[in-house]
């Protein structure tokens, strides 16, 4: 594990190594020697060329091969797979872009899909032997002597939750960050706001063969955006890769799967259709920031003070990386990506360490574009979001509703230009 020494400034948390090269990128802006090495200068996604860039945009700074990666990453995850392509037999849709489109190709969507299980003795249950945990709403139809259709929540099931579609923009930042900087949140928000401390889900790297921590996914499940991706096939569109060769057994039927399985063998069996996903989000640039009026400024004040920000951190920055799109930036995704209580507001359901109540902060950036809020979707305005907050998030949700009315309304002003 990393373990470089990181230092909170404000609630900007940046790799020691990272105050002086932001020093020294200020040095050569003022007509110093620039002899600094290109990797160790890095930038801020809010600088004027960062932030001209649209949603759906590619990161600044990438080199001729990365852009044509982006490029070939996003025809890739646009396009429709079909059963020669080992889609199914169960999945949700035909392509990534389904799903993940507005307000551009690598965003969002108001498509819940919905995870079950089955709580007993206080231990939760995938129901695996069921389909569990996770729904596939579609299937291939006939296939030999079997017919595949979408699977159901079964009966068995005490536990159902919805969980909307992420949007992905910015994901390569967060890729980017060591886990050093994950680290150090913990232990800064168990220092400063212990009662809203958030926690991490030590998960399996399949890459490396080692536990490290989560940071994707709505319950922190994935320790890497290759990893995710790799889940996404698998799970989304039913489509194995190296590092997930299994097919799922639609609705727990495995010797339907074994008996009828059309595509029997890895389906992108050298992970390149997974590399071209990978390299569109890795270079997928975050939310364009817009300009605050007096107004916003004054909410962003007030969303510091009432405590949201102990979890929706304003600024990460990127370790060193070999690509200069990805080192050292200091990019604003108003998340810390830990795990936080969230009472009764948790989904119910249990992966790895991250137990029913757990949630990971879930990014503010975008949320200008955002219909549909909270991870089930179920509330439609940014204020109902706030108010319905438990567990970690309940006093700085009552703190909202304190305010005065011209208060709150500063604070979703600010909110709505995210």
């Amino acid at each position: 594990m990393n373990k470089e020494r990181f230092i909170m400034w404000g609630r900007t948390f940046l790799p020691l190594a990272g105050i002086g090269l932001t020093a020294a990128a200020m040095s050569c802006s003022a007509g110093q020697s620039g002899n600094e090495n290109p990797l160790d200068v890095g930038y801020d996604t809010d600088d004027a060329v960062a932030s001209s860039r649209g949603f759906g945009d590619p990161l600044p700074r990438l080199s001729a091969d990365e852009q044509a990666r982006f490029l070939a990453g996003k025809i890739e995850f646009a396009n429709n797979e079909g059963v020669d392509d080992g889609l199914g037999p169960v999945f949700n849709d035909t392509s990534c872009g389904n799903c993940h489109v507005s307000p551009a190709l690598g965003g969002s969507s108001n498509v819940i899909e919905m995870r079950f299980g089955a709580v007993a003795n206080g231990k939760f249950d995938p129901l695996a032997q069921l389909g569990g945990s996770l729904i596939q709403v579609k299937g291939i139809g006939a296939a030999g002597d079997c017919t595949f259709n979408g699977e159901l929540v079964p009966k068995q099931a005490t536990v159902s939750a919805g969980r909307r579609t992420v949007p992905l923009f910015g994901l390569g930042l967060v890729d980017a960050l060591s886990e050093s900087t994950l680290i150090a949140l913990r232990d800064s928000e168990a220092n400063q706001s212990p009662h809203q401390a958030g926690t991490l889900n030590l998960v399996h790297d399949i890459a490396h063969n080692r536990t490290a921590v989560g940071r994707f996914g709505w319950k922190d499940q994935n320790p890497t955006l290759h990893q995710f991706s790799g889940d996404a096939y698998v799970n989304e569109m039913g489509i194995t890769s190296p590092e997930f060769p299994i097919d799922n057994c639609p609705q727990g039927d495995c010797d339907a799967l074994a008996r009828c399985n059309p595509a029997t063998a890895i389906s992108d069996a050298d992970g390149a259709d997974v590399q071209k996903f990978f390299d569109f989000m890795t270079f997928l640039a975050p939310p364009p920031s817009v300009s605050l009026d007096d107004g916003a400024k004054h909410g962003r004040r007030l969303f510091e003070q009432i405590g949201c920000q102990n979890c929706h951190v304003e600024s990460l920055t990127t370790s060193r990386n070999t690509s200069l799109a990805l080192s050292h930036v200091t990019f604003h995704p108003y998340s810390d990506f830990l795990l936080h209580d969230m009472g009764t507001l948790g989904d119910g359901i249990t992966q790895d360490g991250a137990t029913g109540k757990l949630m990971r902060t879930a990014p503010l950036w975008g949320l200008r574009k955002t219909t549909t809020f909270l991870h089930d979707g179920s509330a439609t305005s940014v204020e109902q979001a706030i108010t319905r907050h438990q567990g970690q998030g309940r006093d700085a949700g009552n703190a909202f509703t304190k305010l005065n009315a011209a208060d709150r309304r500063d604070v979703l002003n600010f909110l709505n230009r995210l």
